[in-house]
């Protein structure tokens, strides 16, 4: 008679979350920023070892165990390929001028008298358009604090608002590894979440908004915005920037608007991305195919470079050469790696019930949608605070409550939006999460300094909790929208 696997004990559960918060924390202290490019990948692993070595006590075959890692793999591949062909269109989408077209007009709104404001604003722009607010931090941010300072503004007001406005824009651009770590967590599909997202996030954008615009009427508006006019020069010496350009995203953006499945959406942006390269930015794509002289097979080659590997303009002005760069498909191989190993310690952890029984231990005081909601932002936040990565952040309670949620029966948009909300944009607020000591890092600003006026992270979490407990836009699976 074969007998049943016994059911995991509350400790045994924690054992392999315990294992994981102490490899995460000593990649931080040796690894720093660069935790997220291997060590983090190898703590999951090791921790997932721990895991099957405790389901295999529990009873559990070795076959059942590696057939909950396949199958959790499997669920994610949809992200997985929408990842490569976003490397694909950033590449497209930059030697098309595209994104440099979107930072320059941003760019053009910013005014004085409005300066907050308008830096939320910049910082959305150029994270929406490069799915990046450590690459918006690193470029923009910069000279935005360089601004501010020199119009006598607090260094912690400023990096509030560009840290808003750049995880804003990292939470909605289909660019953003999170926007799509997020949904392949949850179950869902990358538009749909984002729709979803939206309606939690304009609001939460909204209300930052209308604080900095009040705080900026009392700002002197006599200074003079000379580096922002040097990024600009640097950008029109290397692209013909044109609002035409502007027609791929539109129709993108008209794609997602008509429900079309993302990989065809994106598929059509990377494509004509690479027309519009040949069309306004010939002499750019001459030099990524390194060729003098231009031809069919010249374009081809360097349009499917800019696809496939990092490609970058220089300028001359190394800020701005940060920020005219694109990964390509190479540049997801990272957090292709991240989703894959994630996968495995999600799918080893659901296989031996450890999940489960962890979900329960807090599930049995979330009697309602809210309380469940809250409970899980409550989990995003804590892991941030003690596992030091926004990415754990959103891959252990994804797989913790993506059960929950469905024997709810909430559609899984809910989980994935309450992720993002609470997830991605709490990890920049703790000083030794590797996004808290990033920006402070970058932006020159400690993160104690920012935390008060970074409106919009602080916001966000709340808002996804009282949308909740209101009962507004709770996605069922079965009956629809409530």
């Amino acid at each position: 008679m074969i007998s049943e696997p016994r059911t995991p004990t509350l400790f045994e559960s924690l054992i392999p979350i315990i294992v994981l918060v102490m490899l995460l924390t000593l990649n931080v202290f040796i690894f720093s920023d660069d935790a997220t490019y291997g060590s983090n990948q190898l703590a999951l692993l090791f921790a997932a070892t721990v895991a099957a070595l405790l389901s295999s006590r529990q009873g559990n075959k070795w076959k059942a165990i590696l057939d909950g890692i396949v199958k959790s793999i499997s669920s994610a591949m949809a992200a997985i390929l929408i990842l490569m062909l976003i490397g694909a269109l950033a590449g497209t989408w930059l030697i098309s001028g595209i994104v440099p077209a979107l930072i320059y007009y941003g760019l053009e709104i910013l005014n004085p008298t409005i300066f907050l404001f308008a830096a939320v604003i910049v910082s959305a722009i150029v994270s929406i358009a490069t799915g990046s607010s450590w690459t918006t931090a690193a470029t923009v941010g910069i000279a935005l604090v360089g601004i501010g300072q020199a119009m006598g503004i607090h260094d912690g007001v400023v990096a509030g608002a560009i840290i808003s406005g750049a995880y804003f824009g990292d939470k909605m651009s289909p660019m953003s590894d999170t926007t799509n770590l997020a949904p392949a967590m949850a179950g869902t599909d990358l538009f749909t979440h984002i729709r979803y997202m939206a309606i939690t996030t304009i609001p939460s954008i909204s209300i930052t908004l209308i604080i900095f615009l009040i705080w900026g009427f009392t700002i002197d508006s006599g200074s003079k915005l000379e580096s922002i006019a040097v990024v600009q020069e640097a950008i029109t010496s290397k692209f013909h920037i044109s609002l035409w350009l502007f027609l791929v995203p539109a129709v993108v953006i008209g794609m997602i608007i008509k429900k079309v499945p993302a990989l065809p959406a994106l598929l059509t942006g990377t494509i004509l991305g690479g027309i519009l390269a040949v069309v306004f930015q010939p002499d750019i794509v001459l030099g990524i195919a390194g060729k003098s002289e231009a031809g069919f097979y010249a374009f081809y080659e360097g349009v499917i470079r800019a696809m496939y590997t990092e490609t970058s303009v220089a300028t001359g002005n190394p800020m701005v050469d940060d920020l005219l760069s694109a990964g390509g498909m190479f540049g997801m191989m990272n957090t292709i790696w991240l989703i894959i190993c994630a996968m495995i310690f999600g799918g080893t952890m659901e296989t031996a019930g450890m999940l489960q029984r962890l979900a329960h231990s807090i599930i049995q005081y979330a009697h309602s949608t809210g309380s469940l909601v809250a409970s899980t932002a409550l989990t995003c936040g804590f892991i941030n605070v003690t596992a030091s990565d926004q990415y754990i952040a959103i891959v252990v309670p994804g797989r913790m409550f993506a059960n929950t949620y469905k024997e709810r029966g909430l559609a899984p948009e809910n989980l994935s939006r309450t992720l993002e909300d609470s997830g991605t944009v709490t990890s920049v607020l703790v000083p030794w999460n590797t996004c808290g000591a990033y920006h402070a890092g970058v932006l020159g600003v400690a993160t104690f300094a920012y935390l008060p006026f970074a409106f919009f992270n602080l916001i966000s979490p709340l808002m996804t909790i009282f949308f909740a407990y209101a009962g507004i836009k709770i996605k069922k699976l079965k009956d629809g929208s409530k």
